[in-house]
């Protein structure tokens, strides 16, 4: 009996283990699969670089990238100029999507915000930030507000749409169990706006952190002194293809962070709804 019961234990503990070995070789596979196109691409870039089809100075190879990139970092041209780019980012984005989700829960709850500026926001929103520089430049000049207001514009939008989707989605039933239970004002929004709809204002800060990272990079193309996109500028004029390349991967990898952690925070918010 007891020899039954140590078999038994025996053929538990391998079908665990198998099923251990299972989960971490699916888990490591899907690993692999994210990287192969990365590495494939990476593999045609080097073998473009090393046939001659491009002279050094249009393409570089992504060794020499790298050894640039490892200068940027030994110099701390790079730090400063990605944490000028961050502080504009941060700065216009905070300016730009309070407003925005205040505006948003207004225009989806007030019949009289949205009959005196519901066709104005729909408007303006179709209008390309991009399209929009020359304009800002005329009237904010070159300066630091030029990049702020630019970031702003691109968040205010995404971030009130977003904001009021999510509210006009908010059932009915809700509202009316708060107006029996006599909340107003400020109380009605933390208790019962603000929880349904926060994953619908993650989703729109995710899209608009994004669009807002684009456009910042833009921006310091075409006017500033400083800055990831002004450090890109400055490397094409002067056909160093390697620093404009490590701005580009910059450029990429922090817009890809953004969006994983605004992902994360999506999901716990929606983790936190339904508890």
């Amino acid at each position: 009996m007891s020899s039954i019961h140590s078999l038994n234990h025996v053929v538990v503990k391998r079908d665990a283990a198998i099923h251990r070995a299972r989960v971490i070789w699916r888990r490591l596979s899907a690993h692999a699969t994210y990287a192969i196109s990365p590495m494939l691409l990476l593999s045609l870039w080097a073998w473009v670089a090393q046939s001659g089809l491009f002279p050094p100075q249009i393409l570089s190879s992504p060794l020499d990238v790298w050894r640039d990139f490892l200068m940027l970092l030994e110099s701390g041209e790079l730090q400063d100029n990605l944490g000028i780019s961050m502080v504009r980012l941060l700065a216009g984005f905070v300016v730009g999507a309070l407003p925005g989700i205040a505006f948003g829960i207004a225009l989806a709850l007030s019949r009289s915000v949205e009959a005196y500026c519901g066709w104005t926001f729909a408007t303006l929103r179709q209008m390309p930030t991009l399209v929009m520089i020359p304009m800002f430049v005329l009237v904010f000049g070159v300066g630091e507000t030029l990049k702020i207001v630019i970031v702003a514009k691109a968040t205010f939008f995404p971030v009130a749409l977003a904001t009021c989707e999510a509210v006009r989605a908010l059932p009915r039933a809700q509202l009316e169990v708060a107006q029996l239970l006599k909340l107003r004002g400020w109380v009605l929004y933390r208790r019962v706006v603000l929880p349904a709809v926060a994953p619908g204002i993650v989703t729109g800060i995710r899209i608009a952190l994004s669009r807002s990272w684009l456009v910042l990079i833009s921006a310091e193309l075409l006017a500033a002194d400083s800055g990831v996109g002004e450090m890109m500028q400055l490397a094409r004029q002067s056909l160093q293809t390697d620093t404009v390349m490590v701005c580009i991967f910059i450029a990429g990898a922090v817009g890809f962070l953004f969006d994983r952690i605004l992902r994360g925070i999506e999901r716990s918010v929606l983790r936190w709804q339904r508890a």
